[in-house]
């Protein structure tokens, strides 16, 4: 299933970071291109103009995280 939305932290509203798939970030400069989660943890990948995929974040699965996922009907 496609990943839309991971919230990581504790407290979902005041404490956690939200990444959302195709977000801008680092000054929109890139935008969130895809999120995994597996085994060895989460993952948030970026692509540029340049359509360079990079891997930005991971996360082990010990830290607190909500998953939200794609659904078409």
């Amino acid at each position: 299933m496609e990943i839309r939305k991971i919230s990581i932290g504790p407290d979902y509203k005041s404490g956690a970071m939200h990444y959302i798939l195709n977000q801008d970030v680092l000054g929109g400069t890139h935008t969130i291109h895809l999120i995994t989660n597996n085994s060895e943890g989460i993952k948030v990948y970026l692509i540029n103009d340049k359509e360079e995929v990079l891997l930005w974040k991971s996360f082990t699965n010990t830290i607190p995280a909500s998953i939200e996922y794609n659904i078409y009907f």
